[in-house]
């Protein structure tokens, strides 16, 4: 049971979080890669006319490139899981607890102390479940990432509750 939690309070549905599973989940981010993109906003039929562009480029420089079989993409896939760092975005479980009108943030009970931020910046957490291909079992189940990035070294551990006020 250390690795289940709860997200309660102010909530309609109480909803219980079992991070073991989220491995198997397609919602799933890559943590070493998420933090270090930039967003910025861009033009879609730009983007996709330079990929394009790019693409027919280098079939003439140097021919046509196969895909990869289906073999070997469910190898590369499973390698991934078994060595990445994988992190699940919270707000889907957020919109699935309904909160309250009158709710306005979420406490995140740690063992060994209480971290408050307001809903509207629970939307962009990251909850982290995997770390080189296991499970956060020493400082676990989950590590909180903020959305901006901004404690990506230092994220908040031994999380045990979360509470909409």
């Amino acid at each position: 049971m250390e690795n289940i939690i709860i997200l309660s309070g102010k909530v309609k549905y109480t909803i219980t979080l079992d991070p073991t599973v989220w491995i198997f989940d397609d919602r799933k981010v890559d943590l070493t890669t998420i933090f270090s993109t930039t967003a910025s906003p861009s033009n879609d039929l730009e983007e996709y006319t330079k990929s394009v562009s790019k693409h027919w480029d280098r079939e003439i420089m140097e021919g046509a490139v196969y895909p990869q079989t289906l073999k070997t993409e469910k190898k590369y896939e499973k390698e991934k899981v078994l060595t990445g760092s994988f992190g699940i975005p919270f707000q889907p479980f957020l919109k699935n607890a309904v909160p309250d009108k009158e709710a306005a943030a979420l406490v995140i009970k740690t063992s060994t102390s209480e971290h408050e931020i307001s809903l509207d910046d629970a939307k962009d957490l990251i909850l982290g479940f995997s770390e080189s291909g296991k499970p956060l079992l020493e400082d676990g189940p989950v590590h909180v990432y903020f959305g901006d990035g901004s404690n990506h070294k230092n994220p908040i551990k031994n999380i045990r509750e979360f509470i909409i006020k």
